[in-house]
């Protein structure tokens, strides 16, 4: 799976770096959802994906991980 191409492993990536202290992957998955932006199922895939990637530990994002989000961040941000 090509990391650029895929806007919805993008976005959960920018997600989990925005989420609050309190939640969870599992919260971020269900706000996902609720969006309609993929279903549980898919964000499951996509989490495995990232954690693959080395951007997500088990429980967290990794210092890789946090760099590609601030990235990403920027991209979405309007000048």
């Amino acid at each position: 799976m090509d990391f650029k191409d895929n806007i919805e492993l993008r976005v959960l990536l920018l997600a989990i770096y925005k989420k609050e202290h309190n939640e969870n992957f599992s919260d971020v998955l269900k706000m996902m959802e609720n969006s309609r932006v993929f279903d549980i199922k898919t964000g499951k895939k996509y989490l495995t994906e990232l954690k693959n990637m080395n951007f997500l530990t088990e429980d967290s994002l990794t210092f890789i991980g946090v760099e590609e989000a601030k990235k990403i961040e920027l991209e979405f941000k309007i000048s």
